[in-house]
């Protein structure tokens, strides 16, 4: 096997204004909303750092300190529930070693490619991970171990999809699929929102990715795609045939929670699987159900 570049930094995308969940998102980030009691960008970093991932890079927004300071010691808070002999277990994930979590401005809402572009000087030239926090990937190993496993077999760039009913495509973008080996399909294109009669495939591209730098050039001189953004979907499709690109199929479960109806339903079935809750959770969607 071929000594691969690791994949040790991961860029987040957080400078959205989480329009679709105001008024809770009018003074908190979107991301900081919780699934139960984690918000949605830990979930994202604590699958990031469980495939060895070390450098955590947030392209945030005005209004975004919040993300930032999830991650950061709260000296009062911790010393307070010490004093009182609380248990201080609850904030270990939201520790960040110094130098792991570094913001990026993205000055103005051009799109998703143009929020990684923002990343450009802190990637440089290493291979690089996206997580779009939005998409809860809920697996064991999680989502982002699973592509770089399969990174370590076949570099190049990698998308995770999922397979969806056919008559649903035409709301993600979809790739056209070559050869299959296992849960790895080479891809030949990508299509944005296809029209069911027309789409390449029922693999849609879900939230996770890992890059080669060379998409930060790509980037640096395309035009604006759809909605007049800088679209990442089609800089990728430009270095399709350029590097090895293939897609990795998630064994697991997505959940859609930048829409109300998915990030309901992920509470409700991440709070069933819970041992301190779930039954209770299921007596309660019971009783629920049967009036």
């Amino acid at each position: 096997m071929t000594k691969r570049k690791p994949i040790k930094k991961a860029v987040f995308p957080v400078a959205g204004l989480g329009t679709r969940f105001l008024p809770a998102t009018k003074a908190i980030p979107k991301e900081m909303l919780p699934i139960i009691d984690r918000p949605l960008i830990q979930y994202a970093v604590d699958e990031a750092r469980e495939a060895g991932i070390e450098q955590m890079i947030f392209v945030t927004g005005r209004g975004k300190s919040a993300i930032v300071e999830h991650f950061d010691i709260a000296f009062e808070l911790e010393t307070t529930m010490h004093e009182r002999g609380k248990d201080l277990n609850a904030l270990e994930p939201t520790r960040a070693i110094p130098g792991d979590i570094i913001t990026v401005r993205q000055q103005v809402p051009m799109g998703l490619g143009h929020a990684i572009w923002c990343a450009r000087a802190i990637v440089g030239d290493d291979p690089f991970a996206i997580f779009l926090p939005d998409e809860l990937m809920i697996g064991s190993p999680g989502c982002m171990k699973q592509m770089v496993e399969a990174y370590n077999e076949v570099g190049g760039n990698l998308i995770s999809v999922l397979e969806v009913p056919r008559e649903d495509v035409s709301s993600y973008g979809v790739i056209a699929p070559g050869q299959e080996n296992g849960a790895l399909t080479e891809v030949l294109g990508l299509v944005e929102k296809p029209p069911v009669d027309q789409a390449p495939s029922n693999k849609i591209i879900s939230g996770r990715y890992i890059l080669q730098p060379e998409v930060m050039r790509t980037l640096e001189n395309q035009e604006k795609g759809a909605g007049g953004e800088i679209q990442l979907t089609d800089a990728m499709a430009r270095m399709i045939g350029t590097q090895p690109f293939h897609a990795v199929t998630f064994a697991g479960r997505r959940f859609d929670c930048g829409s109300k109806t998915g990030f309901v339903e992920a509470t409700i079935a991440l709070a069933l699987e819970r041992e301190d809750m779930g039954a209770e959770i299921r007596a309660i969607a019971e009783r629920l159900l049967a009036n």
